[in-house]
């Protein structure tokens, strides 16, 4: 609960109690409702606000309304709160352990208010804080925490000022700023996070939480490596980047740098490039962990096969162009007895294909593709480092698109879209012309 006070609350004097309508601070508290019955009068806007935090709290809810929203009623349909069609009687507040009054009747709510100071019974009323014996805090929940926001008096009281600090609060715990590492309830254990196509703006909010929360992080070269400048400097870092056609950390040693860290007590972030099981070995790192009883966590990531081209303006579907996107890994050249993939299939297909790690074999992809049948002047797209800084995009056809690669100098990691798809929105840029990220969408 925060708290919101003036420098110098009042002091009550001895015996004082605090009333409604005077600057007596509100004493913060969390109401244990399960099981308990609350008694909700009106079934408009502000019943439909405050209803799902009640029933999420497991009370028992008593709703007393002529007429309700369309939510409201649905939530009375699927037997989540008790609803009775008609206007407040005296005596209905009897049992209720917490009464929310929000009708637009004046007359209606001081009888329920009154009734409940009676029966001392805490009472919120949506029209009238003064007249209120409690007020509903501006609250938010993120990573297990419930944030609650309240002002101290009348005086004070801003609805606007409380949501926002509210917000900032919980906006921090959920984006990693703000964190309390020291009382995570982590031990030992791995998290496998996809931290997406590069922009860190476009990791998981959960991802980066735990980012926050790490002891260690073992982190992709295709990771959001400018998050790693915010880890504190306790946080061990350690690169496990895999460059392609040059130094690598093998994954073995990957393996085992997670599980002796995990096993040694710390909580490591395996921070890796898209999603980690797009591609990203991710199912084979949590099977290891697994068989070594290491606990493992899996946060999926935003995948560069969708995410980059949506960046340069190219939907990997789109009504009437593509009702199909195939997602393809060109590590393996067409011909060569490891690849899986079945290229002359792959030919006849009329939506979008999306290559990943493919740059050095686009020219043999190209060929196997011509060859079984598709036409050479497919549109071709080739971005490069997408959603980054240095994004750049390369626009070319099945016949050329080997040859504008090495003209451009384009160099992974890179997407290459393939399809109709590539010049919806817009005529790509003309031949010879590279895109970057500075030039306009096509």
């Amino acid at each position: 609960m925060v708290q919101s006070q003036p420098p110098h609350p009042p002091e009550p004097s001895s015996g004082q109690s605090s009333l409604p309508g005077d600057e007596t601070p509100a004493y913060p508290l969390g109401l244990r409702l399960a099981g308990r019955r609350v008694v909700v009068v009106g079934g408009g806007a502000v019943a439909q606000r405050r209803l799902p935090a009640l029933l999420t709290a497991g009370a028992r809810v008593a709703l007393i309304a002529p007429s309700v929203t369309p939510s409201v009623e649905a939530m009375a349909t699927a037997g989540e709160l008790t609803w009775e069609r008609r206007r407040y009687r005296a005596g209905d507040v009897e049992g209720a352990w917490y009464v929310l009054v929000a009708t637009d009747d004046p007359e209606a709510n001081a009888l329920v208010s009154a009734e409940a100071e009676e029966r001392r019974i805490w009472c919120v009323r949506s029209d009238d804080a003064e007249a209120a014996t409690a007020w509903t805090p501006a609250t938010g929940r993120a990573g297990g925490v419930t944030v609650s926001v309240l002002t101290s008096g009348l005086a004070d009281r801003n609805p606007q000022r409380s949501a926002a600090v509210r917000d900032a609060v919980v906006e921090g715990l959920r984006d990693g700023s703000l964190s309390a590492s020291r009382h995570r309830p982590h031990g030992g254990g791995v998290a496998l996070v996809g931290g997406g196509p590069g922009d860190p703006d476009l990791i998981t909010v959960r991802g980066r939480r735990l980012l926050s929360e790490a002891d260690v992080v073992v982190a992709d070269r295709l990771g959001p490596r400018d998050l790693l400048d915010e880890l504190p400097p306790h946080v061990e870092v350690v690169d496990a980047a895999k460059i392609p056609y040059g130094r690598a950390m093998a994954q073995d040693a990957i393996n085992r740098v997670l599980v002796e860290h995990a096993r040694a007590g710390r909580f490591v972030v395996r921070l890796k490039g898209g999603d980690p099981f797009v591609f990203g070995r991710g199912m084979e790192e949590a099977e290891q962990l697994a068989s070594e009883g290491v606990a493992v966590t899996v946060v999926p990531g935003i995948s560069s096969s969708v995410s980059v081209p949506a960046a340069v303006g190219i939907p990997v579907t789109h009504r009437g162009v593509a009702h199909e996107f195939t997602v393809v890994s060109g590590h393996v050249p067409p011909g060569d007895a490891r690849s899986l993939a079945d290229w002359a299939a792959l030919a006849r297909l009329r939506g979008t294909l999306v290559l990943l790690m493919a740059v050095r074999n686009i020219g043999a992809i190209a060929e196997a593709l011509i060859s079984h049948g598709r036409a050479p002047d497919t549109p071709v797209a080739v971005i490069q480092e997408g959603t980054t800084a240095t994004e750049r995009r390369v626009d070319a056809t099945l016949a050329d698109v080997a040859a504008r690669v090495s003209e451009e100098g384009v160099r992974p990691p890179a997407v290459i879209v393939i399809g109709a798809v590539v010049t919806v929105g817009g005529a790509a840029p003309s031949a010879g012309g590279a895109r970057s990220d500075a030039d306009p969408a096509p």
